[in-house]
């Protein structure tokens, strides 16, 4: 399918998803107040309207940490992306490679790096979760180099998963009880076409990357729970000369809400910041991105690239995230209901709508560049 927007694609995933999967993907943490300021807050920004400017020729084009793109957007990290279509992240990252932007795979994907390097022509950025054990981290490290990834993206915001009432009330997330089980296979069995392109077979469904921590015991049963018990809540900022000691590479840190957090993230040597808050799937009634970005942007953005994620639904948006001080954005929710409602293609189409979309506003708002995006393109709200 080709849908006209990204809502149509969110619509087409919810009837092509099992409930706890649709659920899994477009929940937030607690009363999902911060999920709903992501959109609201951002599609509140004002822009400025300029007439006959010539904009017959627009450039989208940028460079991030030495790589070029066609424009400055990424497919973000999203956890089991690879249960939304059989094999997800390869695809995803196939369709990210075609259209000349980065795809980020994440540390809890279903496909393990080595399949997605198979799969994919292009090299990818890779998303680091910090869990207790060292050893298997360097050895996560190490695959990620081995495989060109250019770009390693530290999440800092999940020292624990957050208060997701939705996971629990779908059944997704919970104790590994054969009960469970039941509950979710006769959600799959509603959504045959899932059902058969994914879950028979889009096997192996398993945390690719974390396999090797999870033994035998390595499903979904329990996949939240397994991420409360592994991940290393005693992290700290001195945490980085670990992750710098075994990457070679750019680190940028995700996860920033906080001028003083940005502010340490240089300290540190970081070389970007995403300003984000996990999609709101964290703590609950912080800033939306859109109110924390400007403050971050005026705090460090001469010391540092700093990208942002977090209620992105159109190029509209896009450009209104660069206005408020961003070099780029990564898309999250938007790339995963298109994987699901349609796959590889699914995902390259939702980026052409990005591109036209982004081409549309900047004409109307006489940038010809992205440079020419920026405070000046804003205006008050009356």
């Amino acid at each position: 399918m080709k849908a006209a927007s990204i809502g149509d694609y969110r619509a087409a995933a919810r009837r092509r998803l099992p409930h706890f999967l649709f659920e899994y993907f477009d929940g937030g943490s607690y009363a999902e107040q911060t999920l709903r300021a992501n959109i609201d807050d951002l599609q509140s920004v004002a822009l400025r309207q300029r007439v006959l400017t010539d904009v017959s020729a627009i450039d989208l084009s940028t460079t991030l940490f030495g790589q070029a793109l066609s424009m400055p957007v990424a497919l973000g990290p999203i956890g089991l992306a690879g249960m939304a279509a059989r094999r997800g992240e390869v695809q995803a990252a196939r369709a990210a490679a075609a259209k000349g932007v980065p795809f980020t795979l994440s540390t809890v994907s279903a496909c393990s790096i080595a399949e997605v390097t198979r799969g994919c022509p292009s090299p990818f950025w890779f998303q680091l979760y910090m869990v207790r054990d060292r050893g298997f981290l360097r050895a996560l490290l190490e695959q990620a180099s081995d495989a060109g990834c250019p770009i390693l993206v530290f999440t800092v915001d999940m020292p624990l998963p957050g208060a997701r009432y939705r996971d629990i009330r779908s059944g997704l997330s919970g104790a590994a009880t054969w009960r469970g089980q039941a509950r979710r296979v006769t959600q799959a069995m509603r959504r045959p076409g899932w059902a058969w392109d994914v879950g028979i077979h889009g096997r192996p469904h398993q945390l690719g990357n974390v396999a090797p921590l999870l033994g035998p015991r390595s499903g979904l049963e329990d996949f939240l729970g397994w991420m409360k018990n592994n991940f290393d809540a005693s992290a700290t900022w001195a945490d980085l000369d670990f992750v710098r000691t075994h990457w070679r590479g750019p680190i940028v840190i995700k996860g920033i809400l906080d001028a003083a957090d940005a502010h340490a993230a240089a300290e540190v040597g970081a070389d970007g910041i995403i300003v984000s808050n996990h999609g709101g799937r964290q703590l609950d009634g912080v800033p939306s991105v859109a109110r924390a970005l400007p403050r971050i942007a005026d705090a460090v953005g001469d010391r540092m690239t700093i990208l942002a994620d977090g209620g992105i639904r159109s190029g509209l948006d896009v450009v209104r995230m660069l206005a408020l001080g961003a070099r780029g954005v990564l898309l999250g929710r938007a790339w995963a209901f298109a994987l699901a409602a349609a796959g590889e293609a699914g995902v390259r189409h939702v980026l052409d709508l990005i591109e036209a979309e982004m081409r549309v506003a900047m004409a109307l708002t006489g940038a010809t560049s992205l440079c020419r995006i920026g405070p000046e393109t804003l205006t008050a709200r009356h």
